[in-house]
């Protein structure tokens, strides 16, 4: 059956179109490095299958990155577009991955979103998945901080197309539409959500904001840090390099958007405090707490669901 599927996948031709992109305000209040002028681009996207017992469709999609980095795998989008059944228009929500991901969490996550009327469009950051060369360990996050922080504004600027791709799709309704992140994808989501006004709706899992202010006395941070000031360096200073890449910069902007935060009260990986402080200062909107730690809050996985399909489905 398996062979039939793919077979009857490769019969069928590849959706082609282009979208153009326009910002949809005059980006003021979205940081420099995250402007984008209006321009066009072509997408291809394919059918892959069909989720068992439902008549949900998963598609390929992929589009060229709105940035052109050294590497040439990096440098096309790869997306997975889940497609509820029926006419719609359906809300539309990007999904976006884990640090570590092997795409199964976003794969559940939009699964789960699609048998409830609501599209799913999973989007691979920089150097995620097929964005990796094969054989390579590229990351998004590296110890190499300029790399890492090309990947982050490339991501973003991605991710504004993605929401551009989805606008222009008669099925999806353009006032209906959002983004997920789940641990380091939160932290994604909240930087596009901040620069991107078409996200109207955010849901954020295991995130939170002022990264410096999280990180720095660390006691695990002590020996980079003794140098880092042995060198001259200062808290003040590495806000001010850390601030384009911190949604608390701009979490101002998150309080236009509807804002879900889910995080987990004794978080090793992203300290609570760091959630509060996002919290606040994006408009104190609706949060939750479970009583666990970052990785064990997959416990609740149920409940936060059940959290998500509510803010992404409302009217």
């Amino acid at each position: 059956m398996h062979s039939f599927v793919l077979a009857c996948s490769l019969l069928l031709p590849a959706e082609t179109g282009t979208v153009h992109f326009a910002p949809a305000d005059d980006q003021a209040d979205t940081p420099k490095i995250y402007r984008l002028e209006p321009h066009s681009f072509d997408y291809e996207m394919k059918w892959m299958y069909d989720l068992p017992g439902h008549d949900i469709g998963v598609w390929d999609l992929r589009f060229p990155s709105a940035v052109e980095s050294p590497v040439p795998e990096n440098n096309t989008v790869y997306c997975e577009y889940y497609r509820p059944a029926g006419p719609g228009p359906f809300p539309c929500v990007i999904v976006l991955d884990i640090t570590g991901g092997d795409q199964t969490v976003s794969r559940l996550i939009c699964t789960h979103l699609s048998r409830h009327g609501i599209a799913g469009l999973f989007v691979q950051m920089a150097y995620y998945g097929p964005r990796r060369p094969a054989g390579s360990n590229l990351r998004l996050l590296s110890t190499y901080v300029f790399r890492t922080t090309a990947a982050i504004r490339q991501t973003v600027l991605d991710l504004r197309l993605a929401a551009a791709w989805m606008a222009s799709r008669p099925e999806i309704d353009p006032k209906r539409l959002g983004i997920l992140g789940t641990s380091l994808g939160s932290f994604m989501a909240a930087l596009t959500a901040e620069a991107e006004p078409r996200l109207g709706r955010v849901a954020l899992l295991l995130g939170g904001g002022g990264l410096v202010d999280g990180f720095y006395d660390d006691p695990h941070a002590a020996e980079y840090r003794k140098v880092y000031e042995w060198l001259g360096g200062s808290k003040e200073m590495l806000k001010k390099l850390v601030a384009p890449y911190d949604p608390i910069t701009c979490a101002a902007n998150l309080k236009s958007r509807k804002l879900l935060m889910v995080n987990a009260a004794h978080d090793e990986i992203v300290p609570p405090n760091m959630s509060e402080a996002l919290w606040r200062a994006a408009g104190e909107q609706e949060i939750h707490w479970y009583n666990s730690g970052h990785y064990t809050s997959v416990v609740f996985v149920a409940n936060a669901m059940e959290l998500v399909v509510r803010h992404f489905g409302a009217d």
